[in-house]
């Protein structure tokens, strides 16, 4: 059985979590936006997996269904938002979101 080397896959991790930057960074859509921060998450929770992995501990499994855990419930709460944004403004732009504010 081969394994792969911890350090490849704590680059694999960090080019991902870097792709989810650049896609935050780089989107003035706001579905993009939700994509991006949902691949950073998953860049992050392959990071504390190969953690645990490596040094044979619970710990980073547990942090891994923690992450599982607060991407759902953040894919729920930004979809929800973006639709009733999308609703009032017709658009789902962040800069068309201004007559949303008090």
């Amino acid at each position: 059985m081969t394994l792969v080397p911890y350090g490849h896959v704590l680059a694999l991790a960090g080019i991902i979590f870097a792709l989810g930057l650049a896609c935050v960074v780089s989107r003035r859509n706001l579905i993009m936006t939700l994509i991006g921060i949902e691949v950073m998450m998953n860049g992050s929770a392959l990071a504390f997996l190969a953690a645990a992995l490596r040094w044979r501990l619970m710990e980073g499994q547990v942090f891994v269904l923690f992450i599982i855990a607060v991407a759902a419930a953040e894919v729920s709460v930004g979809l929800a938002l973006i639709v009733n944004g999308y609703k009032r403004s017709g658009s789902i732009d962040p800069d068309a979101f201004q007559k949303l504010k008090w």
